[in-house]
């Protein structure tokens, strides 16, 4: 698929480009992370020569090669292309206990500083 000889391109062009609809080329953005056209000053999608290229791959994989959208990310993934997705609460974990750990110390440190300044008597 040759692509023309731009920089830049619109929604509605892609979809020519790719023989979509646009709203499924939106769809895509929300399943492929790798997917974040920029948006022009009236709001519409501008996308990058290297957007409608990952199009075409993300089409062909889906349209032609019959994968799945879960497969096409794997394939992206393994290629480079998509970042590797990480469990939404495992950073929520590691930051809860290390909140916690830092809570402990600083009672500890106030105990301390407590027992310091308590007359002995």
């Amino acid at each position: 698929m040759q692509l023309p000889q731009k920089i830049y391109f619109r929604i509605g062009e892609v979809a020519r480009i790719l023989d979509v609809a646009p709203h499924v080329i939106r769809f895509w953005e929300t399943e492929f992370k790798s997917l974040r056209p920029q948006k022009s000053n009236t709001g519409q999608r501008v996308y990058t020569r290297r957007d409608v290229e990952r199009l075409v791959t993300i089409r062909r994989l889906l349209k032609e090669e019959r994968y799945t959208l879960e497969g096409a990310r794997k394939h992206l993934r393994e290629k480079g292309v998509e970042p590797v997705e990480t469990s939404a609460s495992a950073p929520a974990v590691d930051r809860s206990a290390s909140l916690r750990g830092a809570l402990v110390a600083s009672r500890a440190r106030l105990a301390s500083a407590l027992e310091a300044l308590t007359p002995r008597g």
